[in-house]
C-alpha cells in the first residue's frame, strides 16, 4: 500500500518539532558566552564607570580573540552532521577529535601573543587613562581561559553534529552558576576588583572544558575512534576553516570598529555601548540558536542525500528568524526600565544607553533573518561564499562607522550604521540562499 505524500501542514509540524528540540538546548549553550560578559558588566559596573570601560575594551579583544575561530563548532557541526546523515559515527568524532586537538594548539598561540601585547591592544582602542589600566589587567588575567574557551567551541561542533544540544546546556548551565558565585565572591569577598572577576571567569572557562572533555573522550571510546592527535587530520581541520576564519574576522573587525568609534566619543558612550553590545550579543545568540538546529539538520539532510529536506527546513527557519526577531526585539522594549538599572547608575551612562537601545530593538527581525541564513549555509559547508559576502559588509559598514563622530553623530547615530551593517548582511544572505547554489549533497562536501 502507497503511502499518501505529507501535507505541507504536517511537513511544517515536523522540522518544528526538529528545530524546537535543538534550538531550545542549544540556546543555553549559545548564550553562555554572552551571559558570562554580562554578568561581569553588572558586578563591574557597580565599581565605577572607569572600571567598566576597561572592562568594554578588554571584552572586544577577548570576544574577537576567541570568536575569530568560531570555525571550530560550526565547521565541526557541518561536517559531524553530514557523516551522521550518511552513517558514520566513527569517522565524523574522529574529524571533532581533530577539531579539539586544533583548539589546545590555537589557544596557545593566542595566550602567547596576548599577554605581553595587553598594553598594545588596550591602546588601539584609544582608551582614557583612567580606564586602560583596567583593561589591560582584565585582558591578560581572562586570557588564561582562551584555550578552554576554544576546546568548548570545538567540543560543542561535535556534540551539535551528533544532534545533541542537551548536554552543552547542562555544562552552560553549570559555567554560569559557577561564574556568577566566583565573580561575586573574588570582586566584593576577596576584594580584588575587577582582577577578581577575571579570575572568576578564567576558573569557570576551565571547568567547563573538562566537562565537554570528558563527554567527547567518552563517546570516541564507545565508536572506536582514535583520541590521538593526527597531523593530517589538524592540518584538514584547520583548512577547512580558514573561510569560516576570514568571515568570523571580517565580523568581527565590524564590531572592534564600533567599539573603537564609542571609545572615542568619551566614557559615559563606551560604557553605554558595552552594555548594548552585551544585549545584542545575548540576542544575537538566541536567534543562533535556530541556525545552530538548521546546521545540525541540513547537514544530515545534504549527507543523507535530501536536497528537497535541506530546502524545506531552510525556509522554516527564516520564518522562524522573522517571528523571533520581532519578539526580542518588543521584549527590549518593555523591559528596558528593568535592566538598565543593574548594568549601571550613571545617570549619564543611562541617557545616552536608552535612544541607541530603541535602534537595537527595531533592527531585531533584520538579525533573525541573517542569523537563521548564516547558519544554514555553514550547516551546507558554504565557508568561501560567506567570507566574500562578510568582506563586503565590512567594505560598506566601515567608512560609515568612521563618519559618525567626524558629522558629529553619537552611540545612536553608531548603532544606526550597525542597522545598515546588518540589513547588508541580510541582502547577501539572501540572494544566496534563493540561488540553490548551497546545496552540495554527500559526506563530504
Amino acid at each position: 500500500m502507497t503511502q499518501a505524500p505529507a501535507t505541507p501542514k504536517a511537513v511544517h509540524r515536523r522540522h518544528d518539532r526538529e528545530i524546537v528540540s535543538l534550538a531550545l538546548p542549544a540556546f543555553g549553550a549559545l548564550v553562555a558566552e554572552p551571559l558570562f560578559l554580562m554578568v561581569d558588566s553588572a558586578i563591574v559596573g557597580h565599581l565605577g564607570t572607569p572600571q567598566l570601560a576597561g572592562l568594554a575594551i578588554a571584552a572586544a579583544l577577548l570576544s574577537t580573540a576567541v570568536s575569530v575561530f568560531v570555525f571550530l563548532a560550526y565547521a565541526t557541526t557541518a561536517a559531524v552532521s553530514r557523516r551522521v546523515g550518511a552513517g558514520d559515527l566513527q569517522a565524523a568524532i574522529r574529524q571533532g577529535m581533530d577539531g579539539i586537538w586544533l583548539a589546545l594548539l590555537l589557544g596557545a598561540a593566542v595566550v602567547a601573543l596576548t599577554l605581553p601585547a595587553a598594553p598594545w591592544l588596550v591602546g588601539l582602542f584609544g582608551a582614557s587613562d583612567t580606564a586602560a589600566p583596567y583593561a589591560v589587567t582584565y585582558l591578560r588575567i581572562s586570557s588564561l581561559g582562551i584555550p578552554a574557551m576554544l576546546v568548548v567551541l570545538a567540543a560543542t561542533g561535535v556534540l551539535r553534529g551528533l544532534q545533541d544540544t542537551r548536554t552543552p546546556l547542562y555544562v552552560a548551565i553549570g559555567g554560569f552558576a559557577a561564574n556568577g558565585a566566583l565573580n561575586v565572591g573574588l570582586v566584593y569577598g576577596a576584594g580584588l576588583g575587577i582582577a577578581g572577576s577575571a579570575w572568576g571567569t578564567v576558573i569557570a572557562q576551565c571547568g567547563m572544558a573538562v566537562a565537554y572533555l570528558v563527554v567527547v573522550v567518552r563517546g570516541a571510546r564507545r565508536h572506536g575512534a582514535s583520541l590521538r592527535p593526527d597531523t593530517a587530520g589538524i592540518r584538514a581541520s584547520a583548512q577547512a576553516g580558514v573561510p569560516l576564519l576570514v568571515r568570523t574576522l571580517s565580523l568581527r573587525a565590524v564590531l572592534m570598529i564600533a567599539t573603537a568609534v564609542a571609545a572615542r566619543m568619551g566614557d559615559a558612550e563606551v560604557a553605554a555601548h558595552q552594555i548594548i553590545l552585551s544585549l545584542w550579543s545575548l540576542m544575537a545568540f538566541a536567534l543562533d540558536a535556530i541556525a545552530i538546529a538548521g546546521q545540525a539538520i541540513i547537514g544530515r539532510y545534504l549527507g543523507a542525500n535530501d536536497a528537497e529536506g535541506a530546502r524545506q527546513v531552510c525556509r522554516r527557519m527564516v520564518q522562524w528568524g522573522v517571528v523571533s526577531g520581532v519578539v526580542l526585539g518588543a521584549l527590549l522594549i518593555v523591559a528596558r526600565p528593568l535592566f538598565i538599572p543593574l548594568f549601571t547608575g550613571d545617570t549619564a551612562v543611562q541617557d545616552t544607553l536608552l535612544p541607541a537601545l530603541l535602534v537595537v530593538a527595531l533592527s531585531q527581525p533584520i538579525s533573525g533573518v541573517v542569523f537563521v541564513l548564516d547558519g544554514v549555509l555553514m550547516g551546507a559547508g558554504d565557508g568561501p561564499y560567506l567570507a566574500w559576502a562578510m568582506l563586503l559588509t565590512l567594505a560598506v559598514f566601515a567608512p560609515v562607522a568612521l563618519l559618525v563622530p567626524a558629522l558629529g553623530g553619537g552611540l545612536t547615530a553608531l548603532w544606526w550604521a550597525m542597522t545598515l551593517m546588518m540589513s547588508v548582511r541580510m541582502a547577501t544572505l539572501w540572494l544566496r540562499s534563493r540561488s540553490g547554489r548551497w546545496i552540495v549533497t554527500g559526506a563530504t562536501r
